[in-house]
């Protein structure tokens, strides 16, 4: 049954506009593209900051780590919160928390400062973030992969049609203008989204293909004993690991290959190298969340994932090869985050798969803290970059994708199935992708 027929099923339960599935995927949508500059703007102030400052780029990418920790080990608990009460509210926070974060960002003229500023920002992904993917995988049951992807893609895009204005911005007007402006602008548009939030009820989720007995449902505790759940960690921690290095250090490895202010001209369009690749890489990064996520839907998670996860090693080793011509640095790049960024919808779809959706939100956001534990490589990729040079970093990235699926084929999928089969009772039935469904 389609998700058009869930919707219509919806119409006779729903106590309102509000909730109708595809409303609250776009609401979730918006708030997502909101907090996408936090982490992938990020690149285009390092700069600029240390030219100011002389903190040095280690020191500075500090405070990168610190957001990513702080918005992936803090997803747990306001997941946990948004599980047993709506996201409404968890989102508003988030909103004010990210408008505070940049304007602290604007004001800094302390690492300390600096790093609070990280953590607060991370703090107010985190509330945004873990409310919207759960959110998404309990008005889709039956479409996990796809709303999940859609979900994550404002994440991975958002920040593509506002890189080049925030780019101006800093050029123009400096970072600390960059900083205060748009950290307001997507605080306030954060708070009038998350008025519309809502989760859905028992009877909405039952019109949506979810039986409403949750018996068979894997709760938080159980979960954290389960073989599968650390596979799929290790899985995410290998390939998060390079996603990340790369997302930190565009700006670096640009300008250290002196492309930066190189101009490449692609499908009728001429820019500088940095600024093309930013932006490309946001397109490729949000187009890549959703249709990985439809495709594993249909072949099954594992095996989209070791696709995916090959073709990220394929692009840090062209990266290494060929990255000091502007063309192919921009066009490898964007390649990268095509296939990295279905980390984002194919983790939580899995795990709503697994564990079942009375605890999506709790269960996603602990598997997602394995982005965090991934984060504490950033600032050793560029001491790495520092002594060893650029080729060290790409080995790297190469290895642990390498790695991520292997891992994702041969130990995720069988623990998968083993679990499914001693945890799934009838009458729901294991699908395509080696998921369940969840019948009335």
């Amino acid at each position: 049954m389609s998700d058009v027929v869930d919707a219509r099923s919806l119409s006779s339960v729903k106590s309102g506009p509000l909730a109708h599935p595809w409303l609250q995927l776009a609401i979730g949508i918006l708030c997502m593209a909101m907090i996408a500059n936090l982490q992938y703007g990020w690149t285009l102030f390092v700069g600029p900051i240390d030219a100011k400052h002389h903190w040095g780029r280690v020191a500075i990418q500090v405070a990168f780590t610190i957001f990513v920790v702080a918005e992936t080990w803090l997803v747990p608990i306001k997941s946990w919160f948004v599980d047993r009460h709506s996201p409404r509210l968890v989102v508003s926070v988030g909103g004010v928390l990210v408008a505070i974060a940049w304007a602290v960002n604007s004001l800094a003229d302390s690492l300390f400062l600096l790093y609070l500023g990280a953590a607060i920002g991370g703090a107010g992904a985190a509330a945004v973030y873990g409310s919207c993917v759960g959110n998404a995988l309990k008005w889709f049951p039956r479409r996990r992969g796809l709303a999940a992807g859609l979900t994550a893609a404002g994440f991975g895009a958002g920040a593509a049609l506002t890189v080049v204005p925030i780019a101006d911005m800093i050029d123009s007007r400096g970072y600390e203008a960059a900083f205060l402006y748009f950290g307001l602008g997507q605080g306030i548009v954060i708070l009038l989204a998350a008025t519309l939030l809502r989760k859905p009820t028992d009877q909405e989720m039952a019109a949506a293909g979810r039986r409403r007995s949750t018996t068979d449902d894997t709760g938080p505790a159980e979960v954290l004993r389960t073989p599968v759940f650390w596979a799929m960690y290790l899985t995410f921690v290998l390939i998060a690991s390079g996603g990340l290095m790369a997302a930190a250090q565009i700006a670096p490895i640009a300008k250290d290959f002196k492309l930066d202010h190189a101009p490449v001209s692609l499908l009728g369009l001429t820019m500088p190298a940095l600024t093309f690749a930013i932006s490309l890489d946001r397109i490729f990064d949000g187009f890549g969340r959703p249709f990985f996520g439809w495709v594993s839907d249909k072949i099954g998670r594992e095996v989209t994932m070791f696709g995916a996860f090959a073709t990220c090693a394929l692009a840090m080793l062209l990266l290494d090869r060929y990255g000091a011509d502007p063309t192919i640095f921009v066009l490898t790049t964007a390649l990268f985050f095509l296939a990295f960024g279905e980390i984002y919808s194919l983790f939580p779809a899995t795990c709503g798969d697994t564990f079942g959706a009375t605890y999506a939100s709790t269960n996603a956001g602990m598997l997602y803290t394995a982005k965090g534990t991934a984060s504490l490589v950033v600032p050793l990729a560029g001491s790495i970059a520092a002594s060893r040079g650029w080729h060290a970093v790409f080995m790297l990235a190469m290895v642990f994708s390498l790695m991520a699926a292997l891992l994702a084929l041969f130990v995720v999928r069988p623990l998968r199935a083993k679990f499914l089969a001693a945890h799934l009772p009838m009458p729901a039935t294991v699908t395509a992708h080696g998921g369940r469904t969840d019948q009335k």
